[in-house]
């Protein structure tokens, strides 16, 4: 075992700083990756917010859309536009609340806007469908839905609306740099380990080749030569391990098969 010892630490150390390399690339690559899903997913959201903003004010626009069609036309088909808005502005609140979570700012800044919309619903559409249902009260009716009241609740849900994107604007911003800067962290991370695996692999071969193939190939060529019948020469012992032991074993060899070589002259 002790014999061996060399060529093992050679190899296994190799071995084992490439292994090194490879594990701390891969976990560099893992957690620049990581941190881009993060980024990515935050900048989902974001976006999945600003259109549920959207789909607010589509929702508002939806239901005053179908209490004027209603009003003009006093048929309850009219009122389609209405129903579904207020449906879609439910879904729309649900989905913001979902979004916006535990951020107060924009909680305050949701809580008014929806207090707006419901105050519209309930003293302007609501208010002024149950009026048209009755033609003698349809003027006062109309009067209600052209009130100031009504452009006021909106221009209060929508001030709201825009200050939650005024916000999320920010975010959007700050969140594309992150996922910027974690694709190039990535690419950082995978091409720079990639480098420093080959760099590594390309010293351990030249060293390879300097500590272990080019003493054995001396090794093998001085073998040639005593197989030829040369034993006045000597290997010069350069190499540790079992390179150099092996070297300083001929050396010994044929200085032994030399003495004998002159022996056998001299009893001649």
């Amino acid at each position: 075992m002790p014999q061996s010892l060399g060529l093992n630490r050679i190899l296994g150390g190799a071995i084992g700083i490439i292994a090194l390399v490879s594990v701390l690339s891969s976990g560099a690559v893992l957690v620049t990756g990581d941190q881009l899903r993060d980024a990515t997913d935050a900048r989902s959201r974001s976006n999945q917010l600003v259109r549920a903003l959207d789909s607010f004010r589509a929702a508002m626009l939806n239901q005053e859309t179908g209490l004027r069609g209603y009003l003009i036309t006093g048929r309850d088909g009219s009122l389609e536009p209405y129903r579904a808005g207020r449906q879609t502005l439910d879904e729309a609140i649900d989905r913001l609340r979902g979004l916006v979570g535990q951020d107060a700012e924009r909680t305050r800044l949701l809580a008014a806007a929806v207090t707006a919309a419901r105050s519209w619903q309930t003293e302007v559409g609501e208010a002024a469908i149950r009026m048209a249902a009755d033609p003698a009260k349809r003027a006062e009716a109309v009067r209600i839905e052209a009130d100031g009241q009504g452009k006021q609740l909106f221009d209060t849900f929508r001030e709201k609306l825009s200050a939650i994107e005024g916000l999320e604007e920010v975010v959007r911003t700050a969140l594309a740099e992150r996922v910027a800067r974690g694709e190039r962290n990535e690419s950082i991370a995978l091409w720079g380990g990639t480098l420093i695996t080959l760099l590594i692999c390309l010293g351990i071969g030249i060293a390879i080749n300097r500590l272990i193939v080019q003493p054995l190939v001396r090794v093998m060529a001085f073998v040639g030569r005593v197989g030829e019948g040369y034993l006045s020469g000597q290997l010069a012992v350069r190499a540790g391990g079992e390179v150099g032991r092996l070297s300083a074993t001929l050396n010994t060899m044929v200085a032994g098969l030399s003495d004998l070589a002159r022996t056998n002259r001299a009893a001649t």
